[in-house]
């Protein structure tokens, strides 16, 4: 009998790191920007487990802060809750409903899959469709598909019966299990920036764990990264910490067509990614560096030049300033439903 592909993709490998039940509690969770209430609550729950001063401010956001024991300064490990969405714009008199982008999309990825629109009675399936290859002309099978060709069907019958369970303003992520696959990677949706939220919970819980720092360590989940940095904004202000380091991911830079000469030298397994760059402070990128080689941890280093792309170009000119470190995980197929990490990362 043939074997599953399953059992013939591990043959001959053992050395398999699953993914973590709290990053995938994460990950499974829906919360497009502005729409993060779930995600948030689970790292919430999560981070109640090691820390008695949990908060969620009104923008969303979440804090979880262990005190510190000496008087030292407080430090701010940052992720962003928030994923890529859909948000519906009209619902068509046949029960179709049309979208525009929450967050940066490649049309051409949403072709085809599956969805979780979030309502206010809860979540329902749907599908994105697209007229078929077969009755596309020439002309339009040349073309890569916009927003505005494409629409999510719920198998409505017509315009009132999708009526009655979504309204405009109702929000939607592609459907779909993280997968794990060899050498110890997983893809999923999400994974920018769960990944961030998660890694920074749990530096915050070994902290907690250790017995506290000299001084407070707050782990956030901020909302609102893909299209605002409205929640690092926010959370900057309202914690004042002495010195924060955001947690993202980058282009993982082993895969086919991506220019190492432009982005760097960041491979899935090299371990995580130091940045430096004109809006990260100096020091704090040192210290980084410094911890990394003391305590030979596997790592690259990236460069940036006024801006990082990440909650750090919020945080850091937040009220007198804020002393602001990068550090990235390599990850292939940003902005998609398979975006693919190696957890030792």
């Amino acid at each position: 009998m043939q074997s599953a592909p399953d059992v013939v993709f591990s043959k001959g490998y053992a050395a398999r790191m699953a993914l973590p039940d709290n990053l995938r509690t994460l990950l499974t969770a829906t919360g497009p920007s502005g729409y993060e209430t779930a995600p948030a609550n689970a790292f919430a729950e999560l981070c109640r487990t090691f820390s008695s001063d949990v908060e969620i401010d009104v923008m969303g956001s979440v804090t979880a802060r262990v005190p510190g024991t000496g008087g030292g300064r407080s430090l701010a490990l940052v992720g962003h809750i928030d994923e890529i969405g859909l948000i519906v714009t009209h619902i068509s008199d046949e029960g179709f409903l049309h979208f525009i982008g929450v967050g940066g999309w490649d049309p051409i990825i949403l072709v085809g899959q599956r969805v979780t629109v979030s309502t206010k009675d809860g979540e329902g399936a749907g599908i994105v469709g697209r007229k078929p290859i077969h009755l596309l002309s020439p002309d339009e099978r040349k073309k890569v598909p916009e927003m505005k060709d494409l629409h999510i069907d719920i198998g409505a019958a017509d315009g009132d019966d999708a009526r009655s369970v979504v309204r405009v303003g109702d929000v939607a992520v592609i459907s779909g299990e993280p997968l794990e696959v060899r050498s110890g990677r997983v893809a999923s949706r999400s994974m920018d920036n769960r990944l961030g939220c998660y890694v920074a919970m749990e530096a915050t819980r070994l902290v907690a764990e250790a017995g506290g720092a000299a001084g407070d360590v707050i782990a956030v989940a901020a909302v609102q990264e893909e299209i605002t940095f409205g929640g690092a904004r926010t959370i900057a202000h309202r914690l004042q910490p002495d010195a924060a380091i955001v947690i993202d991911v980058t282009h993982a830079t082993d895969a086919p067509g991506i220019d190492e000469k432009e982005l760097g030298k960041h491979h899935m397994g090299s371990g995580p990614v130091i940045e430096r760059g004109s809006v990260l402070h100096p020091r704090i990128s040192e210290l980084l560096l410094d911890t990394a080689a003391g305590k030979d941890i596997p790592h690259t280093v990236a460069a940036s030049a006024g801006r990082t792309g990440t909650d750090a170009d919020a945080i850091h000119f937040s009220r007198d300033g804020v002393p602001t470190g990068v550090v990235s995980l390599p990850l292939r197929y940003m902005h998609s439903p398979v975006e693919l990490v190696q957890i030792e990362d």
